[in-house]
């Protein structure tokens, strides 16, 4: 890998993804917890692990963003912001999927006879981040020849 910047945005992504779940979703808003079905103790302890586990994530995008060499990029704003809406798509898709339909830990909104809509919702704001962050990838990726991967 010549340069870390996609990948230091990528991982950075998931992290602050992850914790703007956190503080909307589970702390702002109360619509869940990371584990739903225990009492609202267990609730709390589920999330504190949940954002302890998103912040080592941010750090360790962060260094690699620090560590990275942006000035051998043509467009480094552009390869950031790809990485980062990547990252962050990917995130919320695998979370969602397993999360949400496979484990059935959790779902987005319980306060509402439409909760796989809410679900289905999340997954598709996943899709969008992923098609955005994957469309400005291939954009520098036409127009440069540095390969960022």
């Amino acid at each position: 890998m010549k340069n870390r910047t996609f990948i230091g945005a990528f991982i950075f992504g998931m992290g602050i993804i992850g914790m703007l779940d956190g503080i909307l979703l589970h702390q702002i808003f109360q619509f869940h917890s990371v584990y739903m079905y225990t009492n609202r103790f267990n609730q709390i302890v589920s999330d504190g692990i949940f954002h302890l586990f998103v912040t080592i994530i941010v750090f360790v995008g962060g260094y690699l963003l620090w560590s990275s060499e942006r000035e051998k990029l043509t467009n480094p704003n552009l390869t950031f912001w790809s990485g980062f809406l990547f990252g962050s798509g990917i995130f919320n898709l695998v979370e969602g999927i397993v999360d949400h339909h496979v484990l059935g830990i959790h779902h987005v909104y319980y306060y509402t006879d439409r909760v796989l809509f809410y679900d289905l919702l999340y997954d598709g704001f996943s899709l969008i981040l992923i098609v955005v962050g994957l469309f400005m990838y291939l954009k520098i990726k036409h127009s440069n020849k540095y390969h960022l991967i």
